[in-house]
């Protein structure tokens, strides 16, 4: 989206969360709640406090090896993003509308993640630069599996969320975060999903492993490899082909990006933010949409491009594994991939045209839709 990573502090002011998600970084160490009960500090505070935590985060990694002078200069003179997402749920936070207007008042851009279990919250929530809903299942079995939710409402709240969120006018993601075994086979429904809500994006990542934990389960075989990310977009986008392309891809993420066809003008994706245009809009005062602020974006973040998402003019470090024990491990790995990609050439050949009449991201889009002038 044309963040400068090291200049986007990521944080929240919120530690609780209506959820138990098995994927969840902190390993549960995190308080969880169906409604706010702590202490609730002011906006400003919280702000200040975690401009000031962050900063001296940043000083710390003066003189560490790799660390370019010039970036660390730009990272201590500037706070340019904001990504509340750190842990918990951010739009808990009773003043999360105040926080949010403060943080672009010094010119700050928001990344605004929530589990979509707060629709009251989405529906009321200001302008956000990027907001985003964590779609982690696409049925309210798999849901309840997979995000342990508190909310015995939780699948009724989810897609109240949805539909709340097709109704915001700027930049809306859906966040899948793949785990296999889990969340990667109803394709199907995850379109019905995207019918609901008309997310400007659908954001598809791979989940990431964070070492064993008492709280879950999960191990390295519930990581897909990229081209399974791929080939779930691939998917998907079967269903939602008049209104949604591939656009990028990030490998060394795992991550892969559906947006919405307007986003291609002339046939080229602007998926970036014009950040210095959003904040010109917003402090105009006049009603403007998730177009009126988009950037093109840079070749090699393109799908199908050579670099597949990586920035040409960064350098990228690779582990050497050389040792005997590693080799083993190496021609593992190449087992696994060679089979998952037999699996995807198999399934391939199954394939076949979806009727227009039978295609559940229409039949849906028609359903939810009919009564409203939406996107």
């Amino acid at each position: 989206y044309g963040i400068k990573s090291y200049q986007c502090m990521e944080m929240t002011p919120s530690l609780a969360c209506a959820n138990k998600c098995v994927f969840c970084w902190r390993h549960h160490s995190n308080p969880v709640g169906k409604e706010w009960k702590w202490v609730t500090d002011e906006p400003q505070f919280i702000l200040a406090q975690a401009q000031r935590m962050h900063k001296q985060m940043v000083k710390a990694m003066k003189g560490v090896p790799g660390v370019i002078p010039e970036r660390l200069q730009e990272a201590q003179s500037r706070i340019r993003h904001c990504a509340l997402s750190l842990v918990g749920e951010p739009i808990m936070y009773p003043f999360i509308n105040e926080y949010l207007a403060l943080l672009h008042s010094q010119h700050i851009s928001s990344f605004l993640v929530t589990n979509a279990q707060f629709p009251e919250k989405i529906k009321h929530a200001g302008p956000v630069t990027q907001l985003y809903v964590s779609v982690d299942a696409a049925t309210k079995d798999a849901l309840k599996s997979i995000d342990r939710p508190l909310f015995k409402d939780f699948w009724q709240r989810m897609l109240t969320s949805l539909d709340h969120l097709k109704h915001k006018q700027q930049r809306t993601v859906y966040r899948l975060t793949l785990v296999k075994d889990f969340n990667v086979n109803e394709i199907a429904d995850y379109a019905r999903l995207v019918a609901r809500g008309l997310p400007t994006f659908v954001e598809v990542k791979g989940v990431t492993f964070c070492g064993k934990s008492d709280g879950s389960s999960l191990t390295m075989e519930n990581v897909p490899f990229h081209f399974e990310v791929v080939r779930f977009c691939e998917r998907l986008c079967s269903y939602l082909s008049d209104d949604y392309e591939i656009a990028c891809e990030h490998a060394h993420s795992c991550c892969v990006l559906i947006a919405k066809k307007d986003l291609k003008v002339d046939g080229v994706w602007h998926t970036h933010i014009d950040y210095d245009k959003f904040f010109a809009l917003l402090e105009s005062g006049q009603s403007f949409g998730y177009k009126d602020y988009m950037k093109r974006t840079p070749s090699w973040a393109v799908i199908g491009a050579q670099e597949q998402g990586f920035n040409p003019n960064e350098t990228k470090f690779l582990k050497v594994r050389s040792s005997h024990s590693n080799a083993e491990k190496s021609m593992i790995l190449q087992g696994k991939i060679d089979r998952a990609k037999q699996e995807i050439e198999l399934e391939k050949q199954k394939e076949h045209d979806i009727a227009p009449q039978n295609n559940p991201y229409l039949i849906q889009k028609q359903e939810s839709c009919q009564d409203c002038n939406c996107k």
